[in-house]
């Protein structure tokens, strides 16, 4: 018998401040938490309040809309009950959403501002696009829906609509737009009425990565927006974008997500001008699946140094993305300029130059400045059509500054925390709070490499922490978001671009040097890896439906490449190709393992393989890496294939992966378990992908615990491999290796990055030297890969293999004796698993709790085993086993 509800009923969708979807909405829900093991429920919903629908469904998780397809703007309210033969449960709240204005049911007319000049990307203003219209009694309701190409924010009557920031987000322009949906109903009125749209280029005209080049979505921003207004005596009122608005410059002089953005309040005074109208090109317009850009927290000023006279620099504690608001504007005329950054020199002043990007023919000074004029009243600069890397603000302004007026505004997409981690080493709990700060970071609308230098959708650095990621927050819709621009950007060929979305639009420059580097493994595999591990943490098959085209291609370029490519040391080694040569991937360009741990030279400074010789580097053969990732990407397109019902695919790629880690096998592995390339980054690959032999695992895992031995207790792994370091460690039976170097203070290490007061990860195990010096970017989350282990080894919960869903677990703490207690909390699709443990000298004591519809093993450090069934137990051993 049953005595609770569904709860947490959802749909797979985003929306600002309420859902809102497309045409096919998915249901979801986490079953009663006192349920009886069944998994059959009964739906009922009510559209635009009426003609109530029952159906009886199978199943909790992602379930399609099982009544005729929703149209345009319906309103819609639903719950939930569980049925059994016997009994039902109760039926759960309603939740509501809302039907988006579908692509072919808008009206409105894309329209463009006016440009007087055009000073180019980074410095081009904003615009206003206007109109004016009455109502002729007061409003029952109102929708605005909008979109653009560019930035935008909508007001209407003054006010701002809804809470969304940097809409419409970054997608790929030529093929995926979304639109959001706002109610304005209050800020209506009867008589006449304003509504704005400020636009600015964005990310579909701005500037894009390191070297700041100008997007090429498109030559100019436009938006579209439909107004619907019910009014109290039942008429209806549609006001439209078309060509009786008007374009004026605003306020915003300057405006670039990149460089920063101007604010001159005496300006704005310039007549305004029709709009033009059908100007630009645009894909149908989509509702976007992931939660909308927002400010989540504001941070007040924790110190304040006068640098010299008229300049200040604020510290706000933590490395963060987003803006400051500043309410002290000074008197009519007063400039004060913002720049910003994350580290400060032994002066005490801001530093970026180790932001500054190097190439052969340009140097890029790096630079976030935004510049503010006051008209001298009472108003406050929010910059909100830019956003910043930053935990330091250099004020510059002649005059008086009360740096009581200045507040750090944290921005980045909403996400919904699914996970915590808390143990009894203080550096332990702060080192999770570094990665997790370093995530939200770099989680503004797409998964970024960093928030200030590039802020571009590195495929290598989302496939390498989206295993983390999925612990810490719901990324479900946020990463199918992001997976549709990675295959709106795949090449005609089947290579992945490098970042996703691609402003610089490599799928139509393939004969630029850029496009020689785009393909390479560990980064192209994320169109692979990244679905996969979606489908696993939250059992949704879509997003492998989705991505299959894509993973197909993918696979088959990397096949074609190996069978058609040799590195030149293997043509040297023999004219002809050894047979188990075609399945080698080393004829391509490849990142390879990507800022390992660099050496130093006698004076103590650090050694950049890229920068001291790039033609060397760039050549070196990184087949090991190419085999590896190729294997691991073909097994699990295999295991992809079963899951959609493929068989013959299945059976297919499956042949294919053991073929690869054959060769691999043939062509880098010597008989003693040795690997040709010897690094820890090798061996850690190797271990977790599968390709060691059951008979040589004990010999390559002892290897590398004495390679780590030999670096003095230090890893020596880059980007691909550090996030698998740990967990191999402990799976082939060195926990206590794992735990040196999780332990480490000195250089590389994470705790070292405590030591020397990072508030984030540090993309280079060096981010500040000895010398105090700063080096790369001071958030880059990839390394903070090491956190899922906290989560998994430490406090001890995982998914069992197999499962989906978190239908099944393993809790297995594997305790250090520094350690008195850890736990960690994870909100599954099925419900809230928690598991703590403590030891208090004589008795080693975990408590772990299952929702309904999960079940697993638990697995004491003495290595006794206990069934686990939902509910909370208890259970406990000597702490002998600790010693």
């Amino acid at each position: 018998m049953m005595t609770s509800a569904p709860y947490d009923l959802a749909i797979d969708s985003g929306g600002d401040r309420f859902p809102v979807t497309g045409a096919a909405p998915r249901l979801s829900w986490k079953p009663p938490r006192l349920a009886d093991g069944g998994d059959s429920y009964e739906l009922e919903a009510t559209v635009d309040g009426i003609a109530a629908l029952r159906a009886v469904v199978t199943g909790h998780r992602y379930l399609g809309w099982p009544w005729p397809a929703p149209t345009s703007r319906q309103r819609v309210a639903w719950r939930v009950r569980a049925v059994s033969a016997d009994a039902g449960s109760e039926w759960s709240e309603r939740h509501e959403f809302e039907v988006g204005l579908l692509d072919q049911d808008w009206t409105a007319r894309w329209i463009s501002p006016v440009h007087t000049d055009d000073p180019g990307p980074g410095r081009r203003a904003a615009h206003t696009l206007a109109v004016s219209f009455e109502l002729p009694v007061g409003v029952a309701s109102a929708r605005l829906y909008s979109t653009a190409l560019g930035v935008y924010e909508a007001f209407v009557n003054g006010e701002r609509a809804g809470t969304a920031q940097l809409s419409p987000g970054t997608t790929s322009y030529d093929r995926t737009l979304y639109a959001q949906a706002s109610d304005v109903g209050d800020s209506l009125r009867t008589g006449a009425n304003r509504l704005e749209i400020v636009l600015s280029d964005g990310w579909y005209r701005g500037q894009v990565g390191a070297f700041r080049t100008p997007a090429e979505w498109g030559d100019a921003p436009g938006a579209r927006a439909e107004l619907h207004v019910a009014l109290e005596d039942g008429s209806t009122r549609v006001v439209r974008t078309d060509g009786d608005w008007t374009s004026a410059p605003s306020v915003i002089t300057q405006a670039d997500l990149m460089a920063g953005q101007t604010t001159d309040f005496r300006a704005g005074t310039a007549p305004a001008v029709p709009v033009l109208v059908d100007q630009v090109a645009a894909p149908p317009i989509a509702w976007s699946p992931a939660p909308p850009v927002r400010v989540v927290e504001s941070r007040a000023v924790v110190s304040v140094r006068e640098v010299r006279d008229g300049v200040w620099v604020a510290d706000f504690g933590q490395n963060a993305s987003g803006w400051v608001t500043l309410r002290d504007l000074g008197a009519a005329g007063t400039t004060t300029v913002l720049e910003y950054g994350e580290f400060r020199d032994a002066t005490g002043d801001l530093s970026t130059s180790h932001l500054d990007s190097h190439r052969p023919d340009a140097t890029m000074v790096f630079v976030q400045r935004d510049e503010v004029v006051s008209a001298g009243h009472d108003a406050v600069f929010e910059p909100r059509h830019t956003i910043h890397g930053f935990q330091y603000v250099r004020i510059t302004r002649e005059g008086a500054f009360d740096p009581k007026t200045l507040e750090m505004q944290v921005v980045h997409t909403d996400l919904a925390r699914t996970g915590s981690f808390a143990c009894s080493d203080p550096d332990l709990t702060r080192l999770h709070e570094l990665a997790d700060w370093s995530f939200r970071g770099n989680a503004v609308d797409i998964p970024t490499d960093c928030p200030t230098r590039e802020r571009l959708g590195w495929t290598g650095d989302y496939q390498i922490f989206a295993p983390t990621a999925t612990r810490l927050y719901d990324v479900s819709g946020f990463t199918r978001k992001w997976l549709r621009s990675v295959r709106d950007d795949q090449l005609d060929d089947g290579r992945i671009a490098n970042f996703s979305p691609d402003g610089r639009r490599v799928k139509l420059h393939t004969d630029a040097q850029f496009a020689m580097m785009t393909g390479s493994a560990g980064w192209g595999d994320a169109i692979t890896a990244v679905p996969w591990e979606m489908y696993t943490a939250y059992g949704d098959r879509s997003v492998l439906a989705d991505n299959w085209d894509a993973m197909v291609r993918w696979v088959h370029w990397a096949l074609a490449t190996a069978s058609g490519s040799r590195h030149p040391s293997r043509v040297q080694r023999s004219s002809e190709p050894q047979p188990h040569e075609q399945y080698i991937w080393d004829g391509s360009f490849h990142w390879g393992e990507w800022i390992e741990p660099k050496r130093k030279r006698a004076d103590g400074t650090l050694i950049d393989p890229v920068q001291d010789n790039p033609q060397a580097w760039f050549m070196a053969d990184k087949g090991e890496v190419g085999t590896a990732f190729l294997h691991r990407s073909l097994d699990t397109v295999a295991r992809a294939a079963a899951i959609l019902g493929r068989d013959d695919d299945a059976v297919e790629f499956g042949e294919l992966a053991a073929r690869v880690r054959d060769a691999w096998r043939t062509e880098f592995l010597a008989a003693d378990g040795r690997t040709v390339a010897d690094t820890q980054a090798a061996y850690v690959r190797a271990l977790s992908f599968g390709l060691i032999p059951d008979d040589l695992r004990e010999a390559s895992a002892a290897r590398l615990v004495e390679l780590i031995r030999e670096a003095g207790g230090h890893l020596g792994t880059g980007f691909l491999s550090t996030g698998d370091l740990l967990p191999v460690l402990a799976e082939n039976g060195y926990t206590d290796v794992a735990y040196d170097v999780l332990l480490q203070r000195t250089s590389p290490s994470w705790l070292n990055m405590i030591d020397k007061g990072a508030t984030t990860i540090w993309e280079d195990w060096d981010g500040i030297d000895d010398q105090g010096d700063a080096h790369e970017s001071l958030n880059h989350y990839s390394k903070g890969a090491v956190v899922r282990f906290l989560h998994t080894h430490v406090a001890g919960l995982r998914q069992a293999p197999g499962s989906i869903a978190w239908e099944s677990v393993i809790v297995q703490p594997t305790p250090h004796p520094t350690l008195t207690w850890a736990k960690t909390t994870h909100e599954s699709p099925q419900g809230p698993i928690s598991v703590h443990w403590h030891s208090d000298g004589d008795r080693f004591e975990v408590e772990v709790d299952l929702p309904a519809g999960t079940h697993g093993t638990l697995v004491l450090p003495d290595g006794a085993e206990r069934a686990l069934s939902p509910g909370r137990i208890t259970a406990s051993t000597t702490t002998e086993v600790l010693a």
